[in-house]
This record gives structure tokens, C-alpha cells and sequence, in this order.
């Protein structure tokens, strides 16, 4: 049986050099040399006892044993993150670092209020946001690039099941319901109704959202007896009520997407049957007791409320 010792800072080398193909590339990602590189993935091959990459012409690829460690270097390296954490906080060391991660109508709404009572509260708590739709927000939680996901789904129309095992390895703590509503042009017929069937829209061009947002609106509109026209299809919420304010389209957009956009030209009305997203932040269990992550997290709890 081979006995080595791994340690964490090449594991981080390892996987940059794997996602980004040569050292070079790795180096600018991590900030470092090139030869600073060279020399660390030397040494975890030393340690390891087997060659861990091959250069093929100006790219490096990794050979099987490689492809093993990269695969689980995320989940060792999250667990580390999370030791790190907790045992920082303990000593008092740092008050803590959560990098968070966000769809955009959630950082345009939950997010800034949440984020300015954490710094209010926790001074030397350092929190970082990016943007990404879930599933790719999921993704980055579960591959140690960030400590909580802001994420949303939306109920199963065709009869899968209604809880769904998506998150079940993840610790998830609710947030709010958002309701979906109607989004036409103010000369639109329907514009003035108290509520639409979404029957009712079945011969009009769409304008629809992020893919996740897509498919079920597709998945909606079949359930009602027509497949929807989709005309144009953007992850920007502004640029869909640009799009239906131009006379282009209609849309089902989320109600927090109207919350942080004054659109021109549209008029919103309730559609049936009633559909709703749940909005909820993510983290892994390890994470969740990292006393940075559990502040942050109900700091969302608290602005949701609001």
C-alpha cells in the first residue's frame, strides 16, 4: 500500500493548472510564477509517486492518477476552507471570510441589505459577491469556490418529485416565495385585466429569462395546452422589459425582478394557474457552522423578512 502526504497548497496548483491547460495560465490565475508552479506540481508528483500530468504540444493534460486527485480535490479543499473557518473564529484570530454567490434579481434586492447589516454587525468579516444562475451557482458551492449560494427553483410540473434530491446533500435555509406575474405591453388587450389565463397568451411571441427560467415557462405552457413561441431569450431582466415595452413580446417574469427595475411601456397582471419560485441560500453542512457563513446567512433570513 503507498503512503504519501498531500499537501493543500499544491492541491490548489493541481487544480489550476487542470482548468486553465498550462503553468503559465496557472500562474497568472494564483498570482504566482511560472517556475513557482512548476516546482509545486513536481513536488505532489514526488509525493504521490506518479506522474500527475503530460504536456501534449504547449497544453498540459492530466494523466488518470491526475484526473483522480482533481476529482476529489474540490470536496478536501472545501473541507479545509471550512477547518480554517471555524478554527480562526475560535481563536479569535479573524472575525471570518464568506464569499457569496448570487442570481441577479437576488443581488439587486436581498442581497445589498443583507450584506450592509453583516458589515454594520461583523466589521471584520470580509464578504465577497459574484453572480451566477443556479444550477452553476450550485455547482461552485460543492466545488469549494464559494461558502453560500443564493438560489431559487421552481415546483415540478410534470410530476417529478416535488421535493426533489437537487439539494439534498446541502443545507438549505429558506428565504421567501416569489410569485411569477404577466408581463405585457401597456397597448397590450390584456393589459388591463385583474388576471390572465396563461392560456389566454398562447399565440403571442415570448420573451424569456435565464435557462432554468426557460424551461419552465415551457413546461407551464405545455401543462396548459400550447408550446410557447419563444422569440428572444436573455439572463438580463431589464433587457426582457425592454424587449416586452418595444411591443415585441410577452413574458413571465419573477415579482423581486420588478423590484429593483422602473420598466417603461409594460403593464404587469396576475396570471393563473398561480406559479411560484422558492428563494432559498445554500451551504454545505461543514460550512454551516462556520460562525461567518451562520451570520451571513441570517442576515438573508432577515432581509427576506423585510
Amino acid at each position: 500500500m503507498l503512503g504519501f502526504m498531500i499537501e493543500a497548497r499544491h492541491l490548489r496548483v493541481l487544480r489550476a493548472v487542470a482548468a486553465s491547460g498550462s503553468f503559465s495560465a496557472a500562474a497568472r490565475e494564483l498570482g504566482c510564477t511560472q517556475p513557482a508552479v512548476s516546482q509545486q506540481m513536481k513536488a505532489l508528483e514526488q509525493s504521490t509517486g506518479t506522474p500527475l500530468l503530460i504536456r501534449t504540444g504547449r497544453e498540459m493534460r492530466l494523466t488518470e492518477a491526475g484526473e483522480a486527485l482533481v476529482r476529489h480535490a474540490a470536496g478536501i479543499l472545501a473541507g479545509l476552507t471550512a477547518a480554517e473557518e471555524e478554527i480562526a473564529a475560535i481563536a479569535g484570530l479573524r472575525a471570518g471570510r464568506v464569499r457569496l454567490v448570487s442570481f441577479p434579481s437576488g443581488s439587486s434586492t436581498l442581497v445589498p441589505g443583507a450584506l450592509a447589516a453583516m458589515r454594520a454587525g461583523h466589521p471584520g468579516t470580509r464578504v465577497s459577491l459574484v453572480e451566477a444562475e443556479p444550477p452553476r451557482s450550485v455547482e461552485m458551492l460543492r466545488s469549494g469556490d464559494c461558502e453560500i449560494a443564493l438560489a431559487f427553483r421552481y415546483p415540478e410540473v410534470r410530476g417529478a418529485d416535488p421535493a426533489g434530491a437537487e439539494w439534498a446533500d446541502l443545507v438549505v435555509r429558506p428565504l421567501l416565495t416569489d410569485r411569477l406575474i404577466g408581463v405585457v405591453p401597456e397597448e397590450h388587450p390584456l393589459a388591463g385585466a385583474d388576471r390572465v389565463g396563461i392560456a389566454e397568451l398562447a399565440a403571442e411571441p415570448w420573451i424569456a429569462g435565464c435557462p432554468r427560467c426557460r424551461r419552465h415557462l415551457v413546461e407551464v405552457c405545455e401543462s396548459a395546452g400550447f408550446t410557447p413561441r419563444i422569440d428572444f431569450a436573455t439572463d438580463d431582466y431589464p433587457a426582457v422589459f425592454g424587449l416586452v415595452g418595444a411591443g415585441l413580446g410577452v413574458a413571465v417574469m419573477p415579482e423581486l425582478a420588478l423590484e429593483s427595475v422602473r420598466p417603461k411601456g409594460i403593464r404587469t397582471v396576475a396570471v393563473e394557474p398561480l406559479v411560484q419560485r422558492e428563494i432559498v441560500a445554500l451551504t454545505l453542512p461543514d460550512l454551516a457552522r462556520v460562525p461567518a457563513v451562520g451570520a451571513m446567512l441570517d442576515r438573508l433570513a432577515a432581509a427576506a423578512g423585510r
